[in-house]
């Protein structure tokens, strides 16, 4: 009868074992699918314009823009910042400040993220 017994018991925490590894995968896995929050500022690209637009979303080469008057946030992508920041610039106006998360785009950058030719 103890052999019975302890194989149960093995069985019952192996089955707690992996009850708990998939409740914190799905935990995970929720947490890293949920969408990006513009309200709280954790964009992944910000930019201001040199003109205020109105209220707008866009989604511009993969990039979801969020932006009212001169503020823009942008969801991650695969874009280059560059490509981001001059895509914006086509569609929104010139764009004076541009980050990608917390790195300021350098003054050389900028000027060829609102050449458009």
């Amino acid at each position: 009868m103890t052999r019975f017994t302890n194989a149960l018991t093995q069985i019952a925490l192996v089955a707690a074992a992996s009850l708990s590894s998939m409740v914190l995968l799905q935990a995970s896995t929720a947490s890293a699918q949920t969408p990006t929050s513009f309200a709280s500022g954790a964009s992944y690209f910000s930019a201001e314009l040199a003109n205020p637009v109105e209220k707008t979303t866009k989604i511009i080469q993969g990039v979801v823009w969020q932006c009212e008057g001169t503020v823009c946030s942008g969801s991650k992508a695969t874009s280059r910042p560059i490509n981001a920041c001059s895509r914006l610039s086509r569609k929104m106006g010139d764009v004076t400040s541009f980050t990608t998360r917390s790195e300021p785009m350098a003054g050389e950058d900028l000027a060829a993220c609102n050449a458009k030719g």
